[in-house]
């Protein structure tokens, strides 16, 4: 086993100064009822700050529009009563020694119509459509573009005022910004459509109204994928030259750290390179990135028949990812599914106790702990 020691360096991101390069990854877990994190989800996030974790980025917490939640029991950062939940998580994990981002979240067209808060609201997507080819849900006008960014707005500036160290922008895994930037989902016509610069209008909108309303000292992470939930082979880009010309119109909008979600790290982006996709971002933009996929564990989260039915996974040897850290590839690691078998996964690993680390069982998923 390598040593893991360039871990566990402090590293400042612009404003954002972290005691190690370990981030808690973003994980849908569905228990706040209501839509308001309880004592429950203090507990859970408290545990893995207490456990080392330099960053948690929170699980996706929806953004105060009528269509942004799909899931029942996910918490939201709209409203007094979430807000108020939030900051006792904020609290928490600052009294433990951490920093944490909320996860700013709208799923679009994914939704179906039932879900509260919302009840018969359609999903709202760029073609309202969640599947390519499958119009399901309410195609979006110019009006529901401007009020979905304004809720994105108005939850930076909640997450902000209540304490949160950053924030984080879901752009990945077939949610409402990704449904813009994936050509399968986007059949527009007008200037948020057609090319891979119109369909990422959209996101380069939001983040620059969100960079106007947190000021230019605030962190912004976004969150992108080139997989999607829909189809694990989707890719928007092919190549390095497309992926800089995706990624710099997002640096001139106001991102401050990419989160580059591959379900497997260790892949190669494109051939030619070892580079994975943040080490890949990390060289074309000079902006951090944070890797994360399978981290610790010798299987990804879900098989590739498409279905939810998430797998068991086995601990493995960090060595290829303390390789890439020592060669400054990316320079945060989020971590998962580790972390939900292991609150205190970080204090282990950086005392080498990597026999006391707990294997990974999909049935933990059914509480927090």
């Amino acid at each position: 086993m390598a040593t893991t020691d360039n871990l566990f360096t402090p590293i400042s991101l612009g404003k954002l100064s972290l005691n190690n390069r370990i981030a808690m990854a973003p994980m849908t877990r569905t228990f706040s009822p209501g839509n308001v994190p309880n004592d429950l989800v203090v507990q859970y996030y408290q545990r893995r700050a207490e456990g080392g974790v330099g960053l948690i980025i929170t699980e996706g917490t929806c953004v105060g529009h009528k269509a942004a939640s799909g899931y029942e029991n996910v918490p939201f950062i709209a409203g007094e009563k979430p807000l108020a939940g939030w900051k006792k998580v904020v609290d928490a994990v600052h009294a433990a020694g951490g920093k944490i981002a909320p996860q700013l979240w709208h799923v679009g067209a994914i939704r179906k119509p039932g879900v509260e808060p919302g009840g018969d609201t359609p999903g709202y997507g760029p073609s309202g459509m969640a599947m390519p080819g499958h119009v399901t849900g309410h195609t979006m006008s110019k009006a529901d573009i401007d009020d979905v960014i304004q809720a994105f707005v108005q939850a930076a500036i909640d997450a902000k005022n209540i304490g949160f160290d950053a924030i984080e922008i879901h752009g990945a895994h077939g949610y409402l910004i990704d449904q813009f930037f994936w050509q399968g989902t986007n059949e527009r016509t007008d200037e948020y459509g057609g090319s891979i610069e119109n369909r990422s209008l959209f996101a380069i909108e939001l983040i620059g109204a969100v960079r106007a309303a947190v000021g230019e000292e605030f962190p912004i992470i976004f969150r992108w994928s080139q997989w999607k939930q829909q189809d694990y082979s989707a890719r928007l880009v092919e190549t390095p030259e497309q992926l800089a010309a995706f990624l710099q119109p997002l640096v001139n909008a106001g991102v401050d750290i990419f989160h580059c979600s591959q379900r497997r790290y260790w892949e190669p982006e494109f051939e030619g390179s070892d580079l994975n996709l943040a080490g890949w971002v990390k060289k074309l933009t000079g902006k951090p990135t944070i890797t994360v996929g399978s981290v610790g564990l010798n299987q990804d989260f879900l098989p590739e028949d498409g279905t939810t039915n998430f797998k068991d996974a086995e601990t493995v040897n960090l060595d290829n990812l303390v390789a890439r850290i020592d060669q400054q590839e990316f320079d945060l690691v989020a971590v998962g599914r580790a972390l939900i078998s292991n609150p205190d996964w970080v204090k282990k690993v950086q005392a080498g106790q990597f026999e006391q680390l707990n294997a990974f069982d999909k049935a933990q998923l059914g509480e927090l702990i």
